[in-house]
């Protein structure tokens, strides 16, 4: 993509509705622009970062044996009655009068959806185990949104959901999503340490919450060292087989919020202790036949009598992991992105639009970077070096190549790591075989 021809409305200054650091860089960057209190539309810059860490967590979905689907953004509410949730739920739920006075709602979340789905069509126990899950937006009116994408009101989130014939299947696809988050995480270049939490209004007697570490992080976390030496990206797990024994080892390693935490009873020496802010990114839950007896989801067992299948439930915010992701990595220049999401995989920065040779170079190094699938953004704007240095710098992309007539008579271009700053000079075709990998 060239710059000149792209949509990416960078500021300068922050706008001082802005109170955390992603929010900041989000509104600087050109990622996202407020329509209205904790609704946001996604300009070209942050809708691509936002598709990359869709496309992951789709991915992993996939690997575990979970099939998507898409579910409707408004419901009806008589589905949520037979749940016993519609009063329950409270004034985060828009709900809604269509025109022929039959009560709807914009879903916050999608138990009573797909449970009505899954008890319409699945009647036997031979045709359980089942793993649904969508991506789609979700509403919840929050009485005061803030943090930008980080806690808005309108989100795109990943909900998945289990059905098994009893508790002992059910804890399988709960462990098999255990792993699948963790995966997920590293992939996007995040550490994530799930912690035992409260099931609040989803309901049941088992969860884990996922927490990236920031400094900017909105809880306190305790957590064993050892989470940090862990790597399941590259892992190849295979799902179909017993997960028990890799989960419960998971598991055991000691992580704990601050509510959760007591000094006293900790077992982790104060040596191997990490403690850090954290951001909650995803959120698991089994809680059984809640759903499933309440609008009698039920299959026939092997025996002919019928019981209501167990269910878990499965979230990611995928929205909120773009603002989680940038507090998490970012310096006082703008955003470091991970090279697995970021926008763009590598910048091309021309010092002098005009001149001959400097275009040719960067017209070269554009071509072959796109034909390696690096997918580069080419600025080419008539700006002073300082304003693309600048800009570059605030997006975050991981490679910056420089080039500029002096260093085209010399043979070289200049080389720029984001993340970690280093800057070497080299020949193009070196240049290029970094990038490239």
């Amino acid at each position: 993509m060239r710059l000149s021809r792209y949509f990416m409305p960078t500021l300068k200054e922050t706008p001082s509705e802005a109170q955390i650091v992603s929010h900041r860089l989000m509104l600087r960057a050109g990622m996202v622009r407020q329509a209205t209190a904790g609704i946001y539309s996604w300009l070209p810059l942050g809708f691509k970062v936002l598709k990359k860490i869709e496309q992951i967590v789709r991915e992993e979905q996939d690997r575990a044996g979970a099939h998507e689907l898409l579910m409707p953004t408004i419901q009806p509410a008589d589905l949520w009655r037979e749940s016993g949730r519609y009063d329950d739920y409270g004034k985060e739920m828009l709900r809604i009068t269509d025109r022929h006075d039959r009560d709807m709602l914009f879903g916050p979340t999608n138990e009573e959806l797909i449970t009505d789905i899954f008890r319409f069509y699945v009647k036997s126990y031979k045709d359980v185990p089942q793993l649904l899950y969508h991506i789609q937006w979700k509403f919840r009116d929050e009485v005061r949104p803030r943090f930008g994408v980080m806690r808005g009101r309108e989100f795109l989130m990943k909900d998945a959901y289990s059905f098994d014939i009893d508790y002992a299947a059910s804890k399988h696809s709960y462990n098999k999503m255990f792993l699948a988050y963790l995966r997920t995480f590293e992939r996007m270049g995040l550490k994530a340490i799930p912690m035992r939490a409260d099931t609040g209004p989803i309901g049941g007697d088992l969860s884990h919450e996922f927490i990236i570490l920031a400094e900017t992080g909105e809880s306190q976390v305790f957590c064993d060292k050892q989470w940090m030496e862990i790597d399941l990206a590259g892992d190849n797990v295979d799902y179909d087989s017993d997960l028990d024994p890799r989960v419960t080892e998971l598991t055991n390693i000691y992580a704990a919020t601050d509510e959760m935490h007591d000094p006293a009873a900790c077992p982790v020496g104060e040596a191997d202790l990490i403690t850090a802010r954290g951001i909650e990114v995803g959120h698991i839950f089994n809680f059984g036949t809640k759903y499933s007896a309440a609008m009698k989801a039920e299959v026939q067992t092997p025996d002919s009598s019928q019981v209501p299948v167990m269910m878990g439930s499965y979230g990611i915010g995928v929205s909120r992991l773009v603002g989680g992701i940038i507090e998490a990595s970012h310096d006082d220049a703008g955003i470091v992105w991970p090279d697995q999401v970021a926008p763009f995989g590598a910048a091309v920065i021309n010092l002098r639009q005009g001149d001959d040779k400097t275009d040719a170079a960067c017209e070269d190094a554009y071509a072959k970077l796109k034909a390696a699938g690096v997918d580069p953004l080419y600025d080419d704007r008539n700006e002073r070096a300082g304003g693309k240095f600048a800009d570059m710098d605030l997006i975050g992309l991981p490679w910056q190549l420089i080039i500029g007539p002096r260093g085209v008579a010399n043979g070289v271009v200049e080389l720029k790591r984001r993340a970690t700053g280093e800057r070497q000079e080299l020949s193009l075709d070196a240049a290029l075989q970094q990038i490239i990998g």
